[in-house]
């Protein structure tokens, strides 16, 4: 029996998670990219770390983020060449959370991480469903849809 994976430490979730091609259909075939591999891309990538201090803020071994990194540009090559989308979803990670500054605030919360992933917002009009935004309560996120202010779905 293998051992049990280690959450990785991601500091940020996509507001948007699925991209798809102009002109294609839903059906089509996609890639899936998991919330640790969009975050050793932008990391690296879009944040431009070097690989040892990204593998640092994820907490795992700089082989680790290597791997995670490769399997993330290979699956963005192949949706870019192939006319696939990709999906950001699922994936062992830990979302790292902000800690309020303040007098009495941030007591309590351990290593200021929570287990991800974190849930959902839903729309209690039209019920659309988005990923709630570490730090933020769900009522100050609007509706992509309708504006409706969002509530936490259980």
């Amino acid at each position: 029996m293998p051992r049990p994976r280690r959450f990785r430490r991601v500091g940020y979730l996509p507001g948007i998670n699925y991209f798809k091609p102009a002109g294609a259909l839903v059906a089509n075939l996609e890639s899936v990219l998991t919330v640790d591999e969009f975050e050793t891309i932008r990391l690296k990538d879009f944040l431009g770390m070097d690989q040892e201090e990204a593998a640092r803020k994820m907490s795992i071994s700089q082989p680790t983020f290597h791997r995670l990194l490769l399997s993330a540009r290979k699956k963005i090559a192949d949706a870019i060449v192939n006319g696939k989308s990709i999906k950001i979803e699922g994936g062992s990670y830990m979302i790292r959370q902000r800690r309020a500054m303040g007098p009495g605030r941030g007591r309590g919360l351990g290593g200021g991480f929570a287990m991800g992933p974190e849930g959902e917002c839903i729309c209690p009009k039209c019920e659309t469903r988005m990923p709630h935004q570490t730090g933020q309560p769900c009522y100050q996120q609007k509706c992509p849809k309708c504006g409706t202010p969002m509530t936490r779905a259980r």
